[in-house]
């Protein structure tokens, strides 16, 4: 017999009391998700040099650790998303965060470079679960502002990771030896797994999931990598991260080599790098609601151009110095943190039944550009401080001509449907 209290209200707020809430913690548990990926970069980049003589390695041998990272990392993330929107987001989640503390034991027990290349292979495979499935999970729960508003505490706590990784990795690398960075990834990815499996709602109703078959999946593949839309707001996502990714796939070079910087010495490039997309969080969770997300993407432009012609003036007149040097740095990420919940949310929307294969499309563009700048790009720019700021110039200025074609699209779309 049905209750006769069980009125539509009564259900709405049962409801609502079962749905996370956009809470400080609930976006610390996305973000910490997030952060395991850009721990295993920053965290062991001071060991470079050490890794490399215990093992006998040339430094470029060292350096497709970070490669192998990066492209097995986007080569997953076309699946992360399509397995969570099939499978649910908890079991994928949780099922990354096992594989990841697996790689992360290896790689801390690895015996040479080509041990160390197939760990970090594995380790990426399954580092891009939380950052993936973290996004698809704001927009099961939250519409609109709210969801830029956490979009935006995710980027904010999301943020300490960069920041503290290479800080921790720097003093564990002179305390204890490179290889216990990696013993302590493991205790971080433990305690991330035991907060997610206690903590982590499951977003996504059976009836909203998407089939895994193999014709379906290629269907859902091909309608959104070749969406036009997508496509430009993936690359200009990708873009303005490759601005400063070349900062920090370069750190060994354009830290130690041309500024003079100890192993201990990365929080000069890190600190202020991540208080820039601190600010620019915050900036954008206060614009959320009060902003229309183009006019965010234009501020965020107005703060990148900044920082490119600050790093260029720099650079061309005067002596390497490591403020003056970092300080345009700081400034393009504001810019770049502060665009980035808007071009997010401005994509995702594109398909509301594919969120997660969107957002794995999205990593997959993201870090394979990333896997090639730390490849072959930041290798051939390290060597001066005036070819890292044009690598800066290059990426902002591309980023910028696709933003004009996407919003040339969009007027062009809008003329079409106005009557």
């Amino acid at each position: 017999m049905n209750d006769p209290h069980d009125t539509d209200v009564v259900r709405s707020a049962r409801r609502s009391a079962s749905e996370p809430r956009r809470t400080w913690s609930f976006a610390a548990l996305l973000a910490s998700l997030s952060m395991l990926a850009p721990f295993a970069i920053d965290s062991y980049l001071p060991a470079f040099p050490a890794i490399g003589q215990e093992f006998d390695a040339a430094p470029l041998a060292v350096q497709q650790t970070l490669s192998a990272y990066l492209m097995s990392y986007a080569f997953m993330m076309l699946w992360h998303g399509a397995l969570s929107d099939a499978l649910g987001r908890r079991p994928i989640v949780l099922a990354g965060l096992i594989v990841y503390a697996f790689a992360t034991l290896g790689c801390a027990v690895s015996g040479n470079i080509e041990s160390l290349w197939l760990f970090r292979i594995l380790q990426g495979v399954s580092a891009g679960t939380g950052l993936v499935v973290g996004r698809a999970i704001v927009r099961d729960t939250f519409q609109g502002p709210e969801a830029q508003r956490l979009m935006s505490q995710m980027t904010l706590v999301f943020g300490i990771a960069p920041a503290v990784a290479p800080i921790m990795g720097g003093a564990v690398l002179n305390l204890f030896g490179w290889r216990a960075i990696f013993w302590m990834l493991l205790l971080l990815v433990v305690g991330v797994f035991v907060w997610a499996a206690r903590s982590l709602p499951e977003t996504l109703p059976r009836a909203s999931r998407q089939p895994l078959h193999p014709a379906a999946l290629w269907r859902n593949y091909r309608s959104v990598l070749f969406h036009v839309d997508f496509a430009l707001l993936a690359s200009i996502l990708a873009l303005n991260f490759a601005g400063f990714f070349i900062y920090i796939a370069g750190a060994p070079g354009f830290l130690i080599d041309l500024l003079g910087v100890s192993t201990l010495g990365f929080a000069w490039l890190f600190v202020p790098m991540i208080g820039g997309i601190m600010i620019g969080a915050v900036l954008s969770g206060r614009f959320a609601g009060h902003r229309s997300p183009r006019q965010t993407v234009r501020l965020g432009y107005a703060l990148m151009s900044a920082g490119v012609a600050l790093n260029l003036a720099t650079c061309w007149l005067l002596p390497p110095g490591v403020v003056w040097n970092v300080f345009p740095v700081f400034v393009f990420c504001i810019g770049t943190s502060l665009m980035m919940p808007s071009l997010m949310l401005l994509m995702l929307e594109l398909f509301p039944s594919m969120r997660g294969m969107a957002s794995s499309l999205q990593g997959f563009v993201h870090f394979s550009l990333s896997g090639v700048i730390a490849a072959v790009v930041a290798p051939f720019l390290v060597h001066s401080l005036k070819t890292l700021a044009l690598g800066m110039m290059a990426a902002a200025v591309a980023s910028f001509a696709l933003w004009l074609a996407y919003q040339r699209r969009a007027h062009q779309e809008l003329r079409e449907w106005t009557p």
